[in-house]
């Protein structure tokens, strides 16, 4: 993969083993903590991180999945063993999705060095990746997270953005069914691209060229500023993800839709 890419392989990781810092973020909506499959096989020398309580503050006003407090974040890494001057990468078992969060909470602290596992666990282990069982305690990191560095927009700007994508399932932006927050819908001009079509079929990540052609045929270019949201702004990370693999920079929303909805009178599309 190109040097500047913000994705890894599975044979690029074998490789590397023992020389990076390996983050295990899996995770489901509304479930379990990936924390028992992670004890039962995780990449040797991963640390365990939950997503809801290291890369999110407490659900509230600001939306289900705040970004985490600075402070709180760095403390999180550190316990994870991340480092200043060591190379992280990170995966899950949900098509990235979660992975791609920690990616982008690092780089917006500061961490200028990580990758997303193309294909996650369940690549590692098609690819005949070793297993370790247990639980790994690293060491304990120096990683300080700064300011926060990567593009956002807030809830009051979001209508200003002259290109606003919706990482969500088709339904759920076309306000069919709506599984988790109290309103279906979406953001007025917002464009649909979900994050399953970043993937090919096999779970890896298409290739900067297909990238291109996919967000472009929904109206994505770069030309103009581009921001993304989803539910709660997981997973819209996993359009930003697949966009800087294309070589284009995304802001993040990150109160996403549940956020959004909180006020009955900010204005809703359905179609």
């Amino acid at each position: 993969m190109p040097a500047n890419s913000p994705l890894i392989s599975t044979a690029e990781l074998d490789d590397l083993l023992g020389q990076v810092t390996v983050l295990d973020v899996r995770y489901r909506t509304g479930g379990e903590t990936g924390r028992e499959a992670y004890a039962a096989g995780h990449v040797p020398g991963a640390a365990y991180v939950d997503l809801d309580r290291d890369l999110a503050a407490p659900p509230g006003e600001r939306g289900r999945h705040p970004l985490p407090d600075a402070d709180a974040f760095g403390a999180a890494m550190r316990a994870a063993g991340v480092r200043e001057d060591r190379a992280v990468v990170v995966y899950d078992d949900w098509s990235g999705q979660a992975a791609g969060r920690a990616w982008w909470l690092l780089r917006h602290h500061g961490h200028d060095d990580v990758r997303v596992l193309d294909g996650g666990w369940s690549a590692w282990r098609a690819d005949g990746g070793a297993i370790e069982t247990g639980v790994t305690l690293p060491g304990v990191g120096d990683f300080e997270a700064g300011p926060g560095r990567l593009p956002t927009v807030e809830v009051d700007g979001l209508l200003d953005v002259p290109v606003l994508v919706d990482a969500r399932a088709p339904e759920r932006y076309r306000g069919e069914v709506e599984p988790i927050d109290p309103v279906a819908g979406h953001v007025p001009g917002a464009l649909n691209v979900p994050t399953s079509t970043n993937l090919r079929a096999d779970g890896r990540f298409r290739s900067a060229d297909e990238l291109r052609v996919l967000y472009a045929a929904s109206g994505v270019t770069g030309d103009q500023p581009v921001a993304v949201y989803c539910g709660s702004g997981v997973t819209a990370c996993h359009d930003v993800l697949a966009l800087a693999v294309a070589g284009i920079d995304a802001a993040l929303y990150p109160g996403s839709w549940s956020e959004w909805v909180a006020d009955d009178r900010r204005p809703i599309e359905v179609g």
